[in-house]
């Protein structure tokens, strides 16, 4: 019970202190556009790709479904694209970027941690939440949102493009947005915008609990990227139960 409350709040007790000081403290800028950049910009690459093969394995399981029960893959096309935008798009993409970001945060802080870094920044009036924290959380908001648009844009295009060369289907019907309202986009923003928030707390509470050596610092590692991810697929569930109950 005790490994229950610490996983859900421990990263309350970070946001709340990172709040605290970066309204005293202020938030150093200049380290936020670099943490935005080692999130984002290291990222994309990896998020675009795997959202690519992903929208390609998306539309051969609807081109299946589309033989067996209708015989067209257009006439499902407009329904998988709305779970692509609503649904896939932003939960598959906050985990690849969890899986690459969380780590990377992780990683950093319980170096930092372990070497005693953070001690020393502390000994210097310095504060780690401002410092170390509110920079990732920054960069997590602002970027994971981005990440997930470009990964659910590629996943779309690949989607359309394998529907046209693979299976002779026009491309364009799967990308009918006949289904798709702003429900559905304010629902995928949400999704975004929460796992940018906490990938940066789960990563940051895991490093800065790091005591020991190089064994510490992958076993915060490892932390890290499990609570990063498993928190991502928690805020989709909320979100999307929150959407059903209030039937948006």
């Amino acid at each position: 019970m005790s490994g229950v409350l610490s996983f859900f709040g421990a990263p309350v007790v970070m946001l709340a202190r990172t709040v605290r000081a970066s309204t005293r403290d202020g938030v150093p800028w200049r380290e936020s556009l670099a943490q935005l950049h080692e999130l984002g910009g290291r990222s994309v690459w990896l998020v675009m790709s795997g959202m690519a093969f992903f929208g390609a394995v998306l539309v051969t399981i609807a081109n299946s479904q589309a033989r067996r029960f209708v015989g067209n893959v257009a006439v499902l096309g407009p329904a998988y694209f709305e779970l692509l935008i609503r649904e896939l798009g932003p939960a598959v993409s906050a985990l690849l970027t969890a899986s690459r970001a969380g780590a990377a945060h992780a990683a950093e802080l319980s170096t930092m941690s372990v070497n005693e870094q953070v001690e020393a920044l502390e000994m210097s009036a310095g504060d780690p939440y401002a410092d170390l924290v509110a920079p990732r959380v920054f960069a997590g908001v602002l970027g994971v949102p981005l990440l997930c648009t470009l990964g659910t844009i590629a996943a779309t295009l690949s989607a359309a493009a394998v529907a046209q060369f693979a299976f002779g289907v026009d491309g364009r019907a799967f990308m009918d947005p006949r289904y798709v309202d702003g429900w559905d986009l304010l629902a995928a923003f949400l999704k975004a915008a929460g796992c940018g928030l906490y990938i940066p707390l789960a990563a940051a509470v895991a490093g800065l609990k790091a005591r020991g050596g190089a064994e510490a610092v992958g076993e915060a590692t490892t932390d890290g990227v499990v609570a990063a991810s498993l928190g991502c697929l928690l805020i989709d569930l909320t979100v999307s139960l929150a959407f059903q109950l209030l039937r948006l």
